[in-house]
């Protein structure tokens, strides 16, 4: 395939946006090359700025599950931005969402929204320490919850050693109070505990893990946080701006039958549009302004085109259940075949997945956390996502990220994608 148009758009890119992205996945430093310019969609495929058709594994990174372009959202917008954009002033629609979004999910009495996945989890961290007057947090490494000052931490040398900041602008002060844990070991966040006595505000975690690839949860992992959490008056908080809406109509809290105190949402209930939100408790909630010491604000917080847009989504999804369902049955497919040529060209992989989601790490060890995560071999990875390109199937221009299933996809994409990773399987 030719992408001349793509790169001629990324070089005046980069001369008016750092890197050329607005992003930075988006620049391929990952895989190299350059990155697809897109110019429209359509429920499973993607059209690139040089007429090229791709099959789409990413779907704006989650929130597209029944496909780009999906006809009841683009619709609900179009009515709405007829009727103005923004207000600044309370809508009827907000509370449509947002009654529709709580009978969903479990565990939930109350919601707010924000605009992006980001805004979301810092909000509910700042609940979450208002509310339990403590100050510091665990968090995992590999779970990524934003670039909030708080999240951007790397783990010193020992178990009980305080974070550091993994980017400049990040200080010294707001790093100490963030302690990184091993994914999908216990002990080690039952360490940080003991050693943080009556100090730990909330224990923040992507319930599956979607940011080093997908990595399940073991067995009892998230019930064992979910006890110890009881245990020591902490608050956990399921981060499911990836999960929420996608893997069940409840999400991971429904999936596997865990309550969480605090859920955070963004991608899917914003049908493509800039949406997140945070819910909980009321008891909880109620520590938010103007009813509440906890003080969280936003503009475009409830935007009618977004509210709009997810509304429509979360209806859709409401209405026809048996949409997780195809979704569980159209990865396992694309699971099964993916495993069945990669054995037969005699490549060395581990494939993740739970329900839509999905990834392939070339190294035959369990992939479980982000040390394990980090072994796969990436020389291979790039020339599988080149290969694949090259083919026309896209997929995440990294290593570690998950792919995203769409229920627009046929079986037929899926064959056709299958059939390309056999091909490009041999030449490794």
């Amino acid at each position: 395939m030719m992408y001349q148009r793509s790169s001629q758009l990324f070089a005046e890119a980069e001369k008016v946006i750092p890197g050329g992205v607005n992003s930075p996945v988006r620049a391929f430093k990952a895989v190299g090359g350059t990155p697809i310019f897109v110019k429209s969609a359509k429920g499973a495929y993607l059209y690139d700025e040089d007429g090229n058709k791709l099959i789409d594994y990413i779907n704006s990174w989650g929130p597209m599950v029944l496909g780009h372009a999906y006809a009841p959202v683009v619709e609900a917008v179009i009515e709405k931005a007829k009727l103005g954009t923004s207000f600044g002033m309370p809508t009827e629609l907000e509370t449509q969402i947002a009654a529709l979004a709580v009978s969903m999910v479990p565990n939930i009495d109350k919601i707010r929204f924000v605009n992006s996945g980001t805004e979301a989890c810092m909000s509910a961290i700042r609940l979450a320490r208002g509310y339990t007057k403590r100050d510091k947090i665990i968090k995992f490494a590999g779970c990524y919850h934003g670039h909030s000052d708080s999240f951007l931490i790397q783990a010193g040398s020992g178990a009980v050693t305080f974070g550091s900041p993994n980017s400049p602008g990040v200080t010294e002060g707001t790093a100490k109070d963030t302690l990184l844990a091993k994914y999908n070991d216990l002990e080690n966040v039952a360490t940080l505990i003991n050693a943080n006595k009556n100090e730990i505000a909330a224990i923040i975690i992507e319930p599956v893990a979607g940011n080093m690839g997908c990595i399940p949860p073991n067995k009892g992992f998230l019930e064992g946080l979910r006890q110890v959490c009881t245990e020591n008056g902490i608050l956990l908080i399921f981060d499911e701006v990836m999960t929420g809406f996608r893997l069940a109509r409840g999400g991971v809290q429904e999936l596997f039958n865990i309550k969480a105190d605090i859920v955070t949402f963004g991608k899917v209930i914003g049908g493509g549009l800039p949406v997140g939100a945070f819910a909980a408790r009321a008891e909880i909630m109620n520590y938010l302004a103007p009813i509440g010491p906890v003080y969280q604000a936003g503009t475009l917080s409830g935007n009618p085109l977004a509210m709009a847009a997810g509304l429509a989504m979360l209806q859709a999804l409401d209405n026809d259940r048996a949409i997780f369902t195809r979704l569980e049955e159209k990865t396992a497919y694309l699971e099964a075949g993916i495993s069945r040529v990669l054995k037969a060209n005699n490549v060395v992989f581990t494939i993740n997945r739970v329900g839509s989601m999905i990834s392939v790490h070339f190294d035959a060890a369990p992939v479980t956390d982000f040390k394990s995560a980090a072994n796969g071999d990436n020389e291979t990875f790039k020339k599988f996502f080149h290969g694949l390109l090259n083919e026309g199937v896209y997929i995440a221009p990294s290593a570690y990220e998950t792919w995203f299933i769409t229920d627009a996809l046929t079986y037929e994409d899926l064959d056709f994608t299958i059939q390309a990773i056999d091909k490009v399987s041999k030449t490794f």
